[in-house]
């Protein structure tokens, strides 16, 4: 994922570098929910996560949202778009802030199962991955 800060390079200590290092998958990759525990972890802004992985070269795997990674979703949840629907102005666009603050009242696995299966689009990543999610991929036709 291409960072929102990629022009800023944030450096770290030993002992933080130590606690992100100790928090990757088998992959050598640091999920979405892990990148928010290490910046608690490392004293730094969630936002920030993009940055620091990528000077370290390292990837930000799995988003919760369904944006990236491979993580494996539920059916969409009616009530859940239904709740989401009322928090856009017509675009069918919503802050990944925002879908965080859904899954307070279900679950992140279920709102994430919801945009992942729905015309919602995912803008404004908290750990600085992205400002505008691309649009699903579609297969070309010749």
């Amino acid at each position: 994922m291409s960072s929102i800060d990629d022009n800023i390079n944030i450096q770290l200590d030993n002992t933080q570098k130590e606690l992100l290092l100790t928090n990757l998958d088998a992959d050598g990759r640091l999920s979405c929910l892990k990148a928010f525990k290490v910046a608690r972890l490392i004293g730094k802004k969630p936002r920030e996560m993009s940055a620091v992985t990528k000077s370290l070269g390292i990837r930000i795997t799995n988003c919760e949202l369904g944006v990236f990674g491979k993580l494996k979703f539920f059916d969409p949840n009616i009530e859940v778009y239904k709740n989401l629907k009322e928090s856009y102005s017509g675009t069918k666009q919503l802050a990944c802030k925002v879908l965080f603050e859904e899954a307070r009242n279900s679950s992140l696995r279920t709102v994430g199962s919801t945009v992942k299966n729905s015309d919602i689009e995912v803008t404004n990543c908290q750990l600085g991955c992205f400002r505008e999610r691309k649009g699903k991929k579609v297969a070309k036709t010749k």
